[in-house]
Parts: C-alpha cells; sequence; structure tokens
C-alpha cells in the first residue's frame, strides 16, 4: 500500500452515478489527490436496509453502478479497497430465502449461525450478558421457516443482516467466491467487515477471541496468496487495538478521531500525545467514515481506564451535539434506527462547529500522524449534516452519507475549507519524509509533530491558545513553511 492519501466514498453518492464517473472524477477534478479509493459496498443491492451492508448479492456489482469491468478500470491506475462482508449476508438473498424455505434440507442451512449451533441447549442469561454487543438488542432474530418452526438466527446488528457460519464448507464457500471475484477484478485491498464478531463461542464475549484471531490470520493469509492485503476493521478498547495490530496487516486507528475533537475542545494535547506515542504504525488513520465518529475506541471500558476518563467522553459527545446545534442528537443512540453504542452520528466538519480553521487543523493532525491517511468523501468537501436525508430514512448514519450530483461537487470545490485540505492533502502525498521515522512532543496546548527520512523534513506545531498552526517542510532542494490559516485566504 502506498503512504499517500485515499478516499473513501460510495460509488454513486459522490458522483450522482456509478463507477465509470467516479474514476473519471479521480482523474480530473481531483487529480493527484489519491493513490488509492475504498469504494464503499457496490454489491447488489447498493441502497439495502445498510447502504451495502446487507448484500443480496455480494458477487454481483449493483448494475446501477457498473460492472466489474469498470471496478478494474479504477483499478488500473488507483489502489482500490473493497469491503469484504464477513460476518452476515441480508435476509433478502437467495441462500437465506432456501433456508426458510426448506429448513435444514436447505444446501445453504450450514451457511447461516443459529442460537443452537453456539449454545445447544439455549443461551442463558449470564452468557447472554458476557457477548460483546454493537447494538442494544438481542443477538438473535427469530425466523419463521416455511413448515412453521421458529428458529432463532444470529443477527449481531440488524434482523436483516443474518451472521454467516464462517466455520462450515457453505460459509467458508460464500467468502472464498468473493475473494477470488475479487482478486480477479484488481481489488488490492480488502477491509475485513465486522471480522471481530465472525467467530462465537459460548462462555465468551463472541468478540476478538483467540478463535477470531486465527479466522482474520487464515483469511489474511488467503488474501495474500492472491495478491492482496488486508485490514481489519474492529471497534473497541485502545488496548484491544493494539493487540490486534501486532495480529494483522493492519487495522484503522479509530481512537483519532476523537482524541483530536477532544484536543480542539479542551485545547489540550496531553491524551493525544499519549496515544500518538503506542498507537499501531500499521494503521489507516481517518477522521470521519461511512459510520458514525467512534466513542468507545478511546473511552474506558468496564474497569480499564481509557485515553479519555468517562467525564471527557460525555463532554465531548455534549459538545458534538452543541456544535452541530443538536443536529448530531437527532441521529444517535436511540432518537434513530440501527443506533449503535459507541458512535455519534454528525459530519466531522459540524462536530467542529464548521470552523475552517479548527477543521485544517485537525486534518494536519490526522496526516502527520502514523499510518496511512483516508478522507471520507463528506470530509472532502467538508459536507454539513444532511437533515432532509435523515428525516426521509430515519437512518441515524444517513446524516453523514449525502447523495450528490457532479454539479453539487463542484460548488463545494469552489470553497476556501476545501481548497486548503486539497493543498494539505498534496503536501501530504509530496514529502518523503512520511516514510521516515515519527516522533511527537508537547502538553497542555503545544504539539509538536515531526517526521523526518534522512535529509527530508515535515514538521507541526500547533499552538492551541495562540490559535496557530505551522507547518514546516524541508529537503535538500528547499525549505517551505506554511502558516495554516494562509491556506484559506488563497
Amino acid at each position: 500500500m502506498k503512504n499517500q492519501v485515499q478516499l473513501i466514498t460510495y460509488a454513486d453518492r459522490l458522483t450522482g452515478s456509478g463507477l465509470a464517473q467516479l474514476k473519471q472524477l479521480l482523474d480530473t477534478s481531483f487529480d493527484g489527490l489519491f493513490s488509492g479509493v475504498h469504494i464503499l459496498p457496490f454489491y447488489y443491492p447498493i441502497d439495502g436496509s445498510d447502504a451495502g451492508f446487507d448484500p443480496i448479492d455480494h458477487a454481483q456489482v449493483d448494475s446501477r453502478l457498473g460492472n466489474w469491468q469498470a471496478l478494474s478500470d479504477i483499478g488500473q491506475e488507483y489502489e482500490v479497497m473493497a469491503d469484504l462482508i464477513v460476518n452476515h449476508v441480508s435476509a433478502q438473498s437467495v441462500e437465506f430465502k432456501d433456508v426458510l424455505k426448506n429448513g435444514s434440507s436447505s444446501s445453504y442451512w450450514s451457511m447461516f449461525l443459529k442460537e443452537t449451533d453456539v449454545f445447544p441447549h439455549g443461551i442463558t442469561k449470564t452468557q447472554a450478558d458476557a457477548i460483546f454487543r454493537p447494538r442494544p438488542t438481542s443477538c438473535f432474530s427469530p425466523k419463521e421457516l416455511a413448515s412453521g418452526e421458529v428458529v432463532n438466527f444470529w443477527t449481531t446488528f440488524t434482523d436483516n443482516q443474518i451472521d454467516i457460519n464462517v466455520e462450515t464448507d457453505a460459509g467458508k464457500g460464500y467468502l472464498d467466491k468473493v475473494l477470488n471475484l475479487f482478486a480477479k477484478n484488481g481489488v488490492k485491498i480488502i477491509r475485513l467487515d465486522a471480522a471481530g464478531f465472525a467467530i462465537k463461542r459460548a462462555g465468551t464475549s463472541c468478540f476478538m477471541t483467540d478463535e477470531t484471531f486465527a479466522f482474520i490470520k487464515q483469511l489474511a493469509e488467503q488474501a495474500h496468496e492472491l495478491g492482496m492485503e488486508t485490514i481489519a476493521e474492529i471497534h473497541s478498547h485502545y488496548k484491544t487495538q493494539i493487540a490486534v495490530a501486532k495480529k494483522v496487516d493492519r487495522v484503522y486507528d479509530f481512537a483519532l478521531p476523537p482524541l483530536i475533537l477532544h484536543t480542539l475542545f479542551s485545547k489540550n494535547v496531553d491524551a493525544l500525545v499519549s496515544w500518538l506515542t503506542i498507537s499501531p504504525r500499521n494503521c489507516l488513520t481517518v477522521l470521519d467514515t461511512h459510520d458514525g465518529i467512534g466513542i468507545v475506541d478511546a473511552g474506558p471500558e468496564g474497569d480499564k481506564a481509557g485515553l479519555l476518563t468517562a467525564t471527557e467522553v460525555d463532554h465531548l459527545v455534549q459538545t458534538i451535539h452543541a456544535n452541530s446545534q443538536g443536529e448530531s442528537l437527532k441521529a444517535t443512540g436511540a432518537a434513530a434506527s440501527n443506533v449503535d453504542l459507541y458512535q455519534v452520528n454528525c459530519s466531522y466538519y459540524d462536530a467542529l462547529g464548521k470552523d475552517d480553521f479548527a477543521y485544517l487543523t485537525a486534518r494536519a493532525i490526522q496526516f502527520f500522524s502514523p499510518g496511512v491517511p483516508q478522507v471520507y468523501y463528506g470530509g472532502l468537501l467538508a459536507l454539513n449534516n444532511d437533515m432532509a436525508l435523515l428525516e426521509k430514512t430515519q437512518v441515524g448514519r444517513d446524516i453523514n452519507r449525502s447523495y450528490l450530483s457532479l454539479e453539487q461537487v463542484k460548488k463545494h470545490l469552489a470553497k476556501p475549507v476545501v481548497k486548503g485540505l486539497f493543498s494539505l492533502i498534496k503536501l501530504r502525498n509530496e514529502s518523503n519524509a512520511f516514510n521516515g521515522e515519527f516522533s511527537v512532543q508537547g502538553s497542555n496546548s503545544i504539539l509538536s509533530m515531526k517526521w523526518q527520512n534522512q535529509q527530508e523534513l515535515a514538521c507541526l506545531d500547533i499552538d492551541l491558545i495562540q490559535g496557530t498552526t505551522v507547518l514546516s517542510l524541508s529537503s535538500a532542494k528547499q525549505n517551505k513553511v506554511i502558516n495554516l490559516a494562509d491556506l484559506l485566504n488563497n
């Protein structure tokens, strides 16, 4: 994977069209910005109950976006990342419908995980309480078969997302088919969506167990043999993330987004500096994604201290709600369907109160943090919360999943904050210093981040009280000092 900025986007929501138009946008308006692109689910259908993360057919490109050749065309010039939806498949899939019709006689019966597969005599309250849940609902959904029998199927997320039994031949065959299609059509990086939940064992949390690590390792080895690398997508306590990073190709630094917000809100860098001294180096960094802003990744868990205290987490969340004029509150928790226990649904730009300078400072910190940076299309264009879409769908995360046309994209490109971000991205891509050694210092309101690769040096110096952010880039050929505020005035 190249150590340059990557884009995260839906093909249709950014372009108003499909994969061919996405490539055109990458080649023209976004020329020079991205070495790779994470194309969010492009499988049939792209407009299911979870924006493509509940595929009816994981092996079929939704015809409204194009076909596998259109994806391959993008892969000729950019590193393409695609989601392998490891944990579940749509209840509307051919496979699950066959199970509902034929029950245990279905050839797909073993592909789906049932309560009795893990708890043959039924689950006890103690066992249920031990399971780590990303939702405040039961981990099972009762489904009635054509015979009239009711079976409890495991549904980690929603009742339309039926968990796959990845340890059976049918489950393995399903994932193998998709992996081979990816390799054949130019995918270079696989995001293992919700992989931490894939293996379930009675008496455990059913999340990131030793068996889960073994499963992820086996998937990664398969991917390597096909010329691809993997990213483990896991929201959890920061110590879990550090442990996971030692066993996989790459992880996401999901602690970074809330820590940067906390830093800017409190004008104190201590928690951020503490994290950056120990954070995994084999990571991707993000501020925003198609999901909400993760909170659990920086907070405490039970008796385990977090990077932030419970009081600091509460202040962080309340400040986001205040900065967004209460909009994030309408999209988070019980206020919207498909609720998350560990995320606040809000655009990152609105979380910072639409403050252009604070937003570019946040991006500068991200780009200087260890890892390969990714920028979500909503963040790239500094989009506001999409309250109209939220009102229409009542899905909390849709607040940050706007549908745009190319004409709307062009208008956003004219905004000073977007122009400034484009300049930052190019600076990050062009300096070879970021392939060297990282160091960080700071306390209270002062932060200094540095990358050095032989004669090339990149420094970021921030004074949160004085409100200054300065980038310094030097090499044998040139020295450049950039006051971040100037990027908003050019």
